[in-house]
């Protein structure tokens, strides 16, 4: 018999940002629309942070519409960002598609000898989050990107990742007020996830994560009916990917359908793992997107509705 995968363990916390740090963009999903991301790059200069702009970032494959470059050029992107000693954070201009198709042309060698950083984004990214954890054993930000219209539109959105950044101290408790308990109680674990439909896909690859044992697992996905996304859940559980988890907190499911037929099957494939699941945190393809620390040691109250970290996001 094959011995149950070890609980989750905290990852390596990268340091949090100082005025006049240098920011890496890189786009290794989607096309990122021009006017937004100027307007997202505005905003972050406005916070004193020096971003660079990877030489593909504002292209367009020549195949594939919707990817912003080729795999081997957003790969590339990735690699030469995070080794480049003056860069002090990566962060992804958009989601979209195609992170499953670079992550293993990223030189993850020489992105564990750079030594940490912050890394930033969400939606297709979780392949990306997930990577770093399991290859390169660091924390990241399932947080909003530069040029996404909920960063350039929602104060509260950019307040969140700005005060992550640099005041990680005072971002401890995260929840937004719409935050209600689906199945009561209180968890301790580490911190992954992000859009389900990515992690599911993630199964069976090389470098996948083999457990979310003794994790509190975020989840949000945008654009998967209530029967794809019973699909994607039920995959979970048969793979014993889901055995052992601490806790479950639920962030935004647009685009998902109405909420209460999708709501209907979060409880029903989620609900009898015996463990507190909060919904509606406040995550995700959502008006306001907190910053939510992947990797971070954390208590999830469902009854509060409070996902709070043990230590702060960054060092």
């Amino acid at each position: 018999m094959t011995p149950a995968p070890l609980p989750l363990t905290p990852l390596t916390r990268p340091h949090r940002l100082r005025p006049g740090a240098r920011v890496a963009i890189v786009a290794p999903c989607g096309p990122v629309p021009d006017d937004r991301l100027d307007e997202g790059l505005a905003i972050l200069r406005g916070w004193d942070l020096d971003p660079v702009v990877m030489p593909h970032v504002r292209g367009r494959h020549p195949g594939f519409g919707y990817l912003s470059a080729s795999d081997d050029d957003r790969a590339r992107d990735l690699t030469d960002a995070w080794c480049d000693p003056a860069v002090s954070a990566v962060i992804c201009a958009r989601g979209g598609y195609g992170a499953q198709r670079m992550v293993d042309l990223v030189d993850w060698t020489a992105i564990r000898a750079a030594g940490p950083k912050v890394f930033v984004g969400y939606s297709d990214v979780t392949a990306l989050h997930e990577a770093f954890a399991t290859r390169v054993g660091l924390a990241t930000l399932h947080g909003p990107m530069p040029g996404a219209a909920t960063f350039i539109e929602d104060e509260a959105t950019r307040e969140s990742l700005r005060a992550t950044l640099f005041e990680p101290d005072s971002v401890r408790s995260l929840g937004l007020p719409t935050a209600r308990a689906m199945v009561p109680g209180r968890a301790v674990g580490v911190t992954l996830g992000g859009c389900v439909s990515l992690l599911a896909a993630d199964l069976g690859t090389p470098h996948a994560r083999p457990s979310a044992r003794g994790g509190l697992l975020l989840l949000e996905d945008v654009g998967e009916e209530d029967y794809r996304l019973d699909r994607i859940l039920t995959q979970l559980l048969r793979g014993g990917w889901l055995d052992g988890v601490a806790g479950i907190a639920l962030g935004s499911w647009a685009e998902c359908g109405p909420y209460d037929r999708v709501r209907a099957v979060l409880l029903d494939r989620l609900g009898g793992l015996g463990v507190p699941v909060v919904e509606e945190l406040g995550f995700g393809h959502c008006a306001t997107t907190l910053t939510m620390p992947l990797g971070v040691p954390a208590v999830l109250d469902a009854d509060a509705g409070t996902l709070t970290l043990t230590v702060p996001a960054l060092r």
